[in-house]
């Protein structure tokens, strides 16, 4: 795919442009300085993100998961540019964001939102719900204004708020109400693509569920793109249809839902996957346990990130960087045995030995 100068596509007509992939992410990188020398040059970088490459289809979920600080919300602040990109590409439509001039990401940011996770600390206490939601609406002129009082109750009434709430502030809504407002406010720009930063993560169980339905009946009828943030496996297994794994700031693991829950072969995904809680008392799942800590984003380790704390950890993990590839039909996976054991016509050492497998007790 080209940039927006090679192929000549105007800004506002990207949401027209036919393309099979709505947004591609090639090797993208995103380093922080974290020392600089006496002149004031970096000499040392936190590595958030790392080489991550995928593709996403329009109308289609991809849930993002890993632990903590493996880069998940900076890579998707890096996608919309909210973060300068160190390297690689993110194409929307064969775009290019990152060559795009301020003028021209301005046009096409509407296409493209974000949900915070923190829906307490993202909503301005100073504004009214109206003008939260209509502060995006008026300045790219979504609307003519003697429509936007109607428009923007429109949008509230489809993610579940009242028209009187317009006129009231951020402090007299539960976490639930809030959250509404959150993806309202998102929704109201008529985005194809939104990344939604665990949008239920501050949310009670009940009120999640509530959320989750939401998103899932308005993907259904606007179309809308996500890519889901989250560390909960289970929300993610419900509302995604395809699964990044991430560690460390690489994708571990990338292919659709099934293939990623039913045969994981990362030992990472098979380690998260493994804590997962199943509601049956006579299924005793065996954990497994990862040892060490997570290393530092700043010094990784050689090879594998994660041979620290692999179990099947071997001396190639520790000197080579195992190779991205597609061991099945859209599953890719970046570990050394499973290269290994296709080699040998095997299969990769999660459908082999099933470590994280089920038990009846």
């Amino acid at each position: 795919m080209a940039d927006v100068e090679e192929r000549n596509i105007p800004i506002e007509n990207a949401a027209d442009d036919g393309e099979e992939y709505i947004l591609e992410v090639k090797n993208l990188k995103k380093y922080f300085p974290v020392k600089t020398d006496f002149f004031g040059r970096p000499t040392a970088y936190v590595h958030a993100v790392e080489d991550v490459s995928f593709k996403i289809k329009r109308g289609r979920t991809l849930g993002i998961v890993g632990e903590s600080g493996c880069g998940k919300t900076t890579m998707g602040r890096t996608i919309l540019r909210l973060h300068p990109i160190t390297g690689g590409q993110v194409l929307y439509k064969g775009i290019d964001i990152n060559k795009l001039s301020a003028k021209e990401l301005r046009k096409l940011r509407p296409k493209i939102q974000i949900i915070f996770q923190d829906p307490y600390s993202s909503l301005s206490p100073r504004m009214i719900v109206g003008e939260i939601i209509g502060e995006a609406v008026k300045e790219h002129n979504i609307v003519p204004k003697e429509q936007y009082r109607e428009y923007i109750t429109g949008v509230m009434k489809a993610c579940g708020l009242q028209p009187h709430h317009f006129e009231r502030y951020p402090h007299e809504f539960s976490g639930g109400q809030r959250q509404r407002i959150c993806i309202a406010r998102a929704l109201a720009l008529n985005p194809d693509l939104v990344i939604c930063d665990e949008p239920v993560s501050a949310l009670d169980v009940s009120i999640q569920a509530q959320i989750i339905n939401l998103l899932k009946d308005l993907q259904k009828e606007k179309k809308l793109t996500y890519i889901f943030i989250s560390h909960d496996l289970s929300v993610v297994e419900h509302i995604s249809d395809d699964v990044g794994v991430m560690y460390l700031g690489n994708m571990v693991e990338f292919g659709p839902k099934d293939r990623i829950f039913d045969n994981p072969m990362h030992p990472y995904t098979q380690a998260l996957l493994s804590a997962v809680p199943i509601p049956d008392p006579h299924v005793k799942m065996e954990r497994i346990i990862l040892e060490g800590d997570i290393p530092s984003p700043v010094n990784p380790p050689s090879g594998c990130k994660f041979h620290t704390r692999c179990r099947y950890c071997m001396d190639i993990c520790k000197e080579k960087v195992p190779e991205y590839k597609e061991y099945e039909k859209d599953h890719f996976v970046a570990c050394h045995l499973c290269e290994i054991n296709a080699g040998k016509g095997e299969t990769a050492p999660a459908a082999q030995d099933k470590p994280y497998g089920e038990k009846e007790v």
